[in-house]
């Protein structure tokens, strides 16, 4: 359940070559014009975290899409984050609000397991979201997952399976992503996190960092949830 800590600072990758910009500086109201996925994520020690960063190269990768990194609040006192030796959050990305989701037009949910079900502050999140579920407010908004787990047997797909019925009870779209990653979701050459259902990253003791594949599968994640986001809004606004 451990994760490694990642860098932080976040850039929005141009797909034409031209100076980046860091979207999560930006008011959001600034690029109405363009379609938001909202990457919102809880990482302890940063495997969730490197893996979020990823899915926003992937996001920013398609034209007319910005991707923005959220990060939900903490539940744990500081004594307790002290004595498990947990990093500092980075201050450079915000930490998101209930209300802010109605904003987006697409998400990536990403956070890790504890004992094969998402974890508490992701879940404490979608706790607080109860008004948006009273207007329905997210209903067939788009939406993908990912999670980190120490072991292979850590519970992947169980903590998938059951973080979905969030997302149905938003009337959210869930988005896997099958098996559209090619030829790598059936390599054996190494020890891979991520399933059909969406990237995923094995963090073991906590000394393994997410791999170039799984680094890469969270890229194509950012991209598929993107152009999925991105035909939904087309579609809207005929």
């Amino acid at each position: 359940m451990g994760e490694e800590n990642g860098e932080a600072k976040i850039v929005d990758v141009s797909v034409d070559g031209e100076k980046s910009v860091d979207n999560n500086s930006l008011d959001v109201a600034s690029v109405d014009a363009k379609v938001k996925v909202f990457i919102v994520f809880y990482s302890t020690y940063g495997h969730v975290l490197a893996m979020a960063k990823k899915m926003k190269e992937g996001v920013d990768s398609i034209e007319g899409v910005d991707g923005f990194l959220y990060q939900v609040p903490e539940t744990l006192p500081e004594n307790v984050l002290t004595m498990m030796k947990v990093p500092p959050k980075d201050e450079s990305i915000p930490t998101i609000t209930a209300a802010q989701l109605s904003e987006a037009d697409g998400f990536l949910f990403e956070f890790p397991t504890r004992f094969g079900v998402m974890a508490a502050q992701m879940k404490a999140f979608f706790d607080s979201t109860g008004s948006l579920w009273k207007t329905q407010v997210l209903a067939g908004k788009p939406a993908g997952l990912f999670v980190s787990t120490g072991l292979q047997g850590g519970g992947q797909e169980t903590t998938t399976l059951t973080s979905i019925t969030q997302l149905v009870h938003h009337r959210m779209l869930y988005v896997p992503i099958g098996y559209t990653f090619g030829s790598e979701m059936f390599t054996f050459d190494e020890i891979r996190g991520g399933l059909p259902y969406g990237a995923g990253t094995y963090a073991g003791n906590g000394s393994r960092k997410p791999s170039e594949l799984e680094l890469a599968m969270a890229e194509h994640q950012g991209q598929y949830n993107a152009n999925f986001a991105k035909m939904l809004a087309k579609n809207k606004d005929k």
